[in-house]
């Protein structure tokens, strides 16, 4: 593959790790006042909004370094090696979690939505669980497509 692509995966994937920065270091904390607005008597939502957000934020930057290393070992031809595999598990693990999160932190979208009377925070919610799940899924696809691969190139280097 041409170093040109990846470099555009490599600058993408850092692209897309810029907003979620910007939105943990200015959104988050307004979502987690919001919510103590809304229940002045539960001032431990907002701790429970930081946590499930911030919590989720953690596996996704692994995720997004993760992407990059495997972006990296194409670069260096090692894309059908044992490190590209690893490398797709951990982006799968990353994605459950994420995902666990989200399901978790529903009821506080619930509470907020439900105070609000704003059922699309229910919808960004539930976006978010099935896009984690997605990827999930297609990391899953992927690291055992390149793990049958791996099995038949070895196999065909073995055959004389």
């Amino acid at each position: 593959m041409e170093r040109g692509t990846t470099l555009f995966l490599k600058a993408a994937v850092i692209l897309i790790g810029i907003p979620v920065l910007a939105l943990c270091i200015f959104l988050v904390p307004e979502i987690a006042n919001f919510a103590v607005e809304l229940y002045p008597e539960m001032t431990y939502l907002k701790y429970l909004v930081f946590i499930d957000l911030y919590a989720a934020v953690i596996p996704f930057y692994f995720a997004l370094y993760q992407a990059f290393k495997l972006l990296s070992y194409i670069d260096k031809i090692k894309a059908f090696s044992e490190l590209s595999v690893r490398a797709l598990k951990n982006i799968k693990y990353c994605a459950i979690t994420i995902s666990s999160l989200f399901v978790v932190g529903m009821p506080l979208f619930y509470l907020i939505a439900e105070k609000d009377d704003a059922p699309g925070i229910i919808v960004i919610g539930l976006v978010l669980i099935f896009a984690s799940i997605v990827i999930a899924v297609f990391a899953a696809v992927l690291q055992k497509l390149l793990k049958e691969a791996i099995d038949i190139k070895s196999e065909n280097d073995l055959t004389v």
